[in-house]
């Protein structure tokens, strides 16, 4: 089907262009991008018009750092709702973590996760090898057969690699293999039993907390070994002041270190737990004030370099347990577009910065052949209305979960189509 998106504002960080254009669409690729008015192409009857007017078109939206739950933990999501839920949120291409039942280090799971996102995903789901074997931080996985089962990135996600010479084994492996080792930066010692924030909310509400320190010694410890190896570290779901700092003075030295920031982790702060919410209870957990502010203004000058979902779907059993015992994690991607337009509105980003964060630099960090919307490539692309405003409703969700610390919030901007491969997928 031959696709016409006439009148929107177009934003293709990649190819510098922001303007009114129309954009053809045929055989699942990008025809043409011409000034509004001027498109080549002949309007008639075989081609769908499609009016973006007052909306943003822009390249399909890629989160490097979603759980799937498939294989192990269906009830919770797969790979099939995981999609619908990414296409509902604007995103054409994910990254799905390892920590799934079988735990995803070696082929054969890979290659399942891989087979049953083709069969039954309408987006792009790429795996996320483990760095260990059964993420236990012990010993390596066959790296080299996951990368050839086709991989594009390592991860113990959910945990973190604590052992010294496994992570610098694991960095030296990433450079032989060009490929980023993803960290979950947390040092379980100063953690263990900790549900929520170490700081002055956690005192008053009697829960015990996970120190930033945690964060902090481990995205250092990492950057150390990193200047070592010269490996490719990315930081993942960052949630302290003190490590985008560390993040900052290795970018500047010159070390291949990359970071990205969750939507929760710029939005909310641990004053949020003091109702008991169980979709509060997130890992990393959420930060002070002072650590928000650093982390917008690590997005302001560039430091954080892409934002990335976590979307961590979880039952409705799994939620309903007291604070302590609540499983970590939020659903996150049918949020993250209108929670992420409040940098903009805040003038914290840009919104062809935040396109950028959300398109063209998660793809050149992973180096995929998206986030863009160049002549002859496939044709991914979303369509949103910035201004439309609505409350979330975590019950209509396309995620089988609907833990979402936002059930109810007011919000600003709404994902109008998501076309993937040429082909409308999703339209609210």
């Amino acid at each position: 089907m031959k696709l016409i998106i006439k009148n929107g504002r177009v934003i293709d960080p990649a190819n510098n262009i922001d303007g009114k254009y129309d954009i053809v669409i045929e055989k699942g690729l990008i025809q043409s991008v011409t000034p509004s008015g001027k498109s080549p192409a002949k309007q008639d009857g075989s081609a769908k018009i499609i009016d973006a007017k007052d909306c943003i078109v822009a390249p399909g939206f890629l989160d490097m750092h979603v759980h799937f739950r498939e294989p192990g933990f269906e009830y919770k999501e797969t790979i099939e709702s995981g999609c619908e839920s990414a296409a509902a949120g604007g995103f054409t291409t994910v990254a799905m973590m390892p920590n799934t039942n079988p735990v995803n280090d070696n082929r054969s799971v890979t290659e399942l996760m891989i087979s049953r996102a083709k069969a039954h995903g309408k987006i792009q789901a790429l795996a996320i090898g483990a760095i260990s074997k059964g993420l236990k931080g012990e010993s390596l996985s066959d790296m080299g057969d996951l990368k050839d089962a086709g991989v594009i990135a390592f991860s113990d996600d959910g945990r973190p690699v604590m052992n010294n010479q496994v992570m610098r084994r694991a960095l030296e492996y990433s450079r032989m293999f060009d490929l980023p080792l993803i960290q979950h930066s947390e040092i379980l010692d100063l953690t263990n039993g900790g549900c929520m924030n170490e700081g002055r909310v956690s005192t008053e509400l009697g829960l015990k907390g996970m120190p930033t320190e945690a964060e902090d010694i481990m995205v250092y410890r990492d950057i150390a070994l990193l200047e070592k190896t010269g490996g490719r570290l990315h930081v993942a779901h960052i949630s302290s002041g003190e490590s985008v700092e560390l993040v900052r003075r290795a970018k500047a030295k010159g070390l291949p270190v990359t970071c990205e920031v969750a939507p929760h982790h710029f939005i909310l702060t641990d004053e949020s737990v003091r109702g008991y919410d169980t979709n509060t209870k997130m890992s990393p957990p959420l930060r002070a004030q002072s650590d928000i502010d650093a982390i917008k203004e690590g997005l302001k000058d560039g430091t954080i370099d892409i934002i990335a979902t976590d979307h961590a779907p979880h039952d409705r059993v799994d939620k309903q347990a007291d604070y302590h015992n609540a499983c970590f994690g939020i659903v996150g991607l049918e949020t993250a577009l209108p929670l992420s337009l409040r940098l903009v509105e805040e003038k914290i980003l840009t919104l062809p910065q935040l396109v950028e964060k959300l398109t063209s630099r998660p793809a050149e960090i992973f180096k995929l052949d998206q986030g863009t919307l160049g002549v002859g490539q496939q044709a991914d692309v979303v369509i949103f209305d910035p201004g439309q405003e609505y409350k979330v409703e975590a019950s209509q969700f396309k995620s089988k979960s609907k833990n979402s610390p936002f059930d109810g919030w007011p919000v600003k901007g709404r994902v109008r189509h998501t076309i993937a491969k040429g082909n409308i997928i999703y339209s609210s």
